[in-house]
């Protein structure tokens, strides 16, 4: 039995409020594929109009909290519908409880995100199939639906609400980025729109085009836009489309002036090597931003928002057991799916003995759609004075090359 927590609804407009959950203090998602080192949400909506609306529910963990406190804000059995933009678990998680309570209530949901609910929560709850431009009146508003797919999952819409103009985009357009400040004109606007990138780059990037395709729809549609309600991190309130814009202009194989170098080393070898390679960049292209990360020690998930944001990725490990290293070893897969377009790169490394390893990492950076810039540079052992000038060499070149 759930157990009663003080409510924590919050008013957005005089018809929706949140009735999420904020959690502070979530520093890993998807297992630990993402890092979300300043938290993040579950955004759950409760609209009021004649009819009474439910979007998306939150995380599996906090269903019964989530539950206790949408009883103190309303009756249960008030509750017209659900809609449910997305199915992975952090969205519907709290289904099961809370349906529980209301059996027999309607769940608007796509064709695939009813398929998915079943093979989640193995439930013959009452679906109602939707589709782009179904509508369901409920007063004075009416919520439109438009479906979304990969977006980031195939059963993904988004709901716009007349009126109020609020398009509720579930994944699309937010961030792992925690505040009980629910909007985003009252957070810190460069850790909010640096969570809105990451989350851009380590869940959307891969499907781009689909991104692109989607927003040029829903523009075409000619909604009237006064608030986007994502269903992970702050509302966009204040200028709501400057995160659509920002998402038009990330999806369009984006790039700055900037190279990052991506490193792992075992005796500080390939280390120097890195730093030699990035004075040899800057002395050549002192406009260039440079960056360099051991991936053993950064976090991944920054480390593929720098390398979304660069030109060129030079990426470097000693060779060990005929390989390269774990945590590079990492890195290229995650780059690998990332599916990061028009981007250059080249491989480096120390060796000691079979010197494989920037051969095989060329190999994996082509698979991974990079375009091979040079067949990369390799030292013997501990580099010295001539070698560290050939990786400086190396870098000017990298530099003439972009």
């Amino acid at each position: 039995m759930c157990v009663q927590i003080t409510p924590m609804a919050k008013q957005i407009t005089k018809k929706v409020s949140h009735v999420g959950k904020i959690d502070w203090e979530l520093t890993h998602f998807h297992g630990d594929e993402l890092s979300t080192f300043r938290g993040s949400s579950y955004n759950s909506y409760l609209i009021r109009d004649e009819k009474v609306v439910l979007i998306d529910t939150v995380w599996q963990p906090y269903d019964c909290e989530f539950v206790s406190r949408l009883k103190q804000e309303i009756d249960l059995k008030q509750i017209d519908y659900i809609v449910m933009n997305h199915n992975e678990v952090d969205h519907s998680g709290a289904l099961p409880e809370l349906m529980r309570e209301i059996p027999g209530t309607p769940i608007y949901c796509t064709k695939k995100g009813e398929a998915i609910i079943r093979g989640h929560y193995h439930q013959d709850w009452n679906f109602v199939n939707v589709k782009t431009g179904d509508t369901l009146p409920i007063g004075e508003s009416t919520l439109t639906f438009i479906e979304a797919p990969m977006l980031h999952w195939p059963d993904t819409m988004f709901t716009y609400m007349s009126g109020e103009n609020i398009l509720f985009s579930n994944d699309g357009f937010g961030q792992h980025f925690a505040s009980e400040s629910l909007f985003n004109d009252a957070v810190d606007a460069a850790a909010m729109m640096y969570e809105a990138e990451k989350y851009f780059v380590n869940i959307l990037n891969p499907y781009s085009t689909m991104v692109t395709k989607k927003i040029q729809q829903i523009l075409a549609m000619n909604l009237p836009i006064d608030m986007i309600c994502p269903s992970h991190g702050v509302i966009w309130k204040e200028n709501p489309t400057q995160i659509v814009e920002k998402y038009l202009l990330w999806a369009d194989s984006y790039q700055e002036n900037q190279v990052t170098i991506a490193y792992d080393t075992m005796w500080q070898s390939t280390r120097k090597m890195a730093e030699a390679i990035a004075e040899g960049l800057l002395e050549a292209d002192p406009t260039l931003t440079v960056k360099l990360f051991n991936v053993a020690h950064e976090d991944k998930n920054d480390v593929l928002t720098e390398i979304f944001r660069s030109k060129a990725v030079l990426v470097g490990s000693p060779t060990i057991n005929y390989g390269y290293s774990f945590a590079v070893a990492g890195l290229l897969e995650m780059m690998r799916g990332l599916k990061f377009k028009k981007k250059k790169a080249a491989a480096f490394g120390s060796y000691g003995w079979s010197g494989d390893a920037v051969k095989l990492m060329n190999e994996r950076l082509t698979e991974a759609g990079f375009q091979l810039i040079d067949e990369g540079i390799t030292t013997l052992w501990v580099p010295d004075t001539d070698a560290l000038a050939n990786c400086k060499a190396f870098g000017r070149r990298m530099a003439e090359a972009l």
